[in-house]
């Protein structure tokens, strides 16, 4: 298969089926301190409210993050214009030692901003387009919320649960 413009999104949806594979094989070889982390969306506010958006994102995520921070993943969502979208990505979370704080970033592609809102996204010519996410969190034991800046556009809430 050679790789041309109109195969990058199925290429996208090809790498989320793929984190959600892993996710059923990987669990038996984690090292110590590794983990993997369930999430969905609970709270969205768009900067500039416009009748047309839609504040339900409906995210599933599924993440793993090594015993150094390192992650990995992929989300599907509902995106601002109640378009189904995908997100894969890699990243770093630095968690403090004493606090149940951390902050993360992830880049990674986004696939699922189509037709007239294409363009409400850089870089989407061709319907794949790259992302940095930043997020702060709270964990209490397994249990997370994360609040994550879109662009300039919105932030979402996110809670999780994370598990070995």
């Amino acid at each position: 298969m050679s790789l041309t413009i109109s195969t990058l999104p199925s290429l996208c949806r090809g790498l989320m089926g793929s984190v959600l594979l892993l996710a059923g094989w990987l669990p038996n070889a984690m090292a110590e301190g590794e983990r993997w982390y369930l999430q969905t969306s609970a709270y969205t506010r768009h900067f500039s409210p416009d009748p047309e958006h839609n504040n339900r994102q409906r995210l599933i995520g599924l993440e793993r993050e090594d015993a150094g921070g390192w992650l990995w993943g992929g989300a599907t969502f509902r995106n601002s214009f109640d378009q189904r979208s995908v997100y894969a990505y890699g990243g770093k979370a630095w968690r403090h030692d004493d606090w149940p704080v951390y902050a993360k970033l992830s880049a990674g592609l986004l696939h699922g901003y189509r037709g007239e809102y294409r363009d409400k996204i850089p870089l989407n010519r061709f319907g794949v387009a790259p992302a940095v996410i930043p997020a702060v969190g709270y964990g209490l034991g397994p249990v997370g919320v994360e609040a994550v800046l879109l662009g300039a556009n919105a932030m979402m809430i996110n809670v999780g649960y994370g598990f070995r």
